[in-house]
């Protein structure tokens, strides 16, 4: 007789529809399952959601709103335990709020003594040193931490942690696959068919695809007048077809609509420009990016699906965690929001537009290294699992 489902919670910035959120528990949902096969155990996933009711539909699972702690108690007390992660979680950059949700969900498990994993997350900023201690307590009694780069587990070694107690894995959308590359039977609930990748507006099937993935930052917004201007010489070179792809939406929407308003007509040598506005699932996105010639990103996981995707890509940064994911592929941004020169910009497009096939040979063996890894939670996950069951 088959032993029964294990029910697991996972936390995280869920249901908000930002793509790259999205797309982390999307990676994490297929590599449990693809883990748990293998190990022969059934495991069923329950996420913390802001709108439960997207989310149950989008990926086939049970989902419990994030912010009634009567239904998110349940959740966990029913539960085998907790994951928390991945993504951004721990930082007070954008929200002073963010850091004590996310440590009160795992401590909510850890009260009813449930075994609490940390998945794949990257720490900080941690600008508010009051948190440092919060952090330290909770992490200590998880029976599992892993982190997505090595500056986020040197941030929590120096809050008190051990070196050796915090595991450096990739970011799990590195292992984000397309439906149709699944093994058969190994499908999940809710993933787009195979030719379902929306209104790719391409008129001009012949014109080599720039996508762009840009987002608010500056207030003066100089890295998108930067980011324009270099598009627009790129146009002036050579023909080709702009495409935007929005990932947090609707502000990446507003954004890559002040950069086509700033481009103005660019239609004149040939080039086409067109707004991607129905990649709400990830793997519709990740199709997105995988026609694309060249990805231009200042989200990370623009720039993590066009890896994963052997796309060539160009990264700006604004945050450290850009920096530290083009470093484990051997790049570097090509410049920050703050200092961005469009002439740089447009010769390195051009660059990788001429010979993406050196892009692919120099950078394969990083990035087959960090997909072979991207599993590496969910196994260890799935291994504490089967024992205690």
């Amino acid at each position: 007789m088959a032993a029964p489902a294990q029910k697991i919670v996972l936390s995280g910035y869920y249901g908000f529809r930002n793509s790259g959120d999205e797309a982390v528990l999307q990676s994490i949902l297929i590599a449990l399952k693809r883990q748990s096969e293998a190990a022969g155990i059934s495991i069923e996933p329950v996420v913390l959601s802001i709108d439960p009711e997207w989310t149950s539909a989008t990926y086939g699972v049970e989902a419990v709103h994030r912010m009634k702690l009567a239904e998110v108690r349940r959740a966990i007390g029913e539960s085998s335990g907790l994951i928390s992660g991945g993504g951004s979680l721990l930082q007070d950059v954008t929200s002073g709020k963010s850091i004590p949700y996310y440590l009160g969900v795992i401590k909510i498990a850890q009260w009813m003594g449930k075994p609490t994993f940390i998945y794949a997350q990257g720490i900080g900023p941690v600008q508010r040193k009051l948190f440092h201690p919060m952090i330290k307590s909770v992490f200590r009694k998880c029976t599992y931490v892993s982190v997505r780069d090595e500056q986020s587990r040197e941030l929590l070694v120096s809050m008190g942690l051990r070196q050796g107690d915090v595991q450096v894995v990739p970011d799990p959308v590195m292992g984000l696959t397309l439906p149709e590359e699944m093994a058969p039977g190994r499908e999940l609930k809710g993933q787009p068919a195979a030719d379902s990748g929306g209104d790719t507006g391409l008129e001009r099937p012949d014109l080599p695809i720039i996508g762009v993935s840009v987002r608010y930052w500056e207030k003066d917004r100089r890295e998108l007048d930067a980011i324009a201007e270099g598009l627009r010489q790129v146009c002036r070179t050579l023909p080709v077809h702009l495409r935007f792809l929005p990932f947090h939406l609707p502000s990446d929407t507003e954004a890559s609509k002040y950069c086509i308003d700033k481009l103005g007509n660019i239609t004149e040598n040939g080039s086409a420009i067109s707004l991607s506005e129905e990649a709400d699932h990830p793997q519709t996105m990740l199709r997105e990016v995988g026609a694309c010639s060249v990805l231009l990103g200042m989200r990370l996981h623009s720039l993590i699906y066009a890896a994963g995707r052997r796309v060539p890509l160009i990264g700006i940064s604004y945050d450290p965690k850009i920096d530290h994911f083009l470093s484990r592929i051997d790049s570097r941004p090509v410049g920050t929001t703050a200092s961005l020169d469009s002439e740089i910009l447009a010769g390195e497009i051009v660059t990788l537009l001429k010979d993406e096939a050196a892009w692919r040979e120099q950078r394969e063996i990083p990035i087959d290294a960090l997909i072979h890894e991207a599993e590496a939670p969910a196994r260890r996950i799935v291994e504490y699992l089967s024992h205690k069951g």
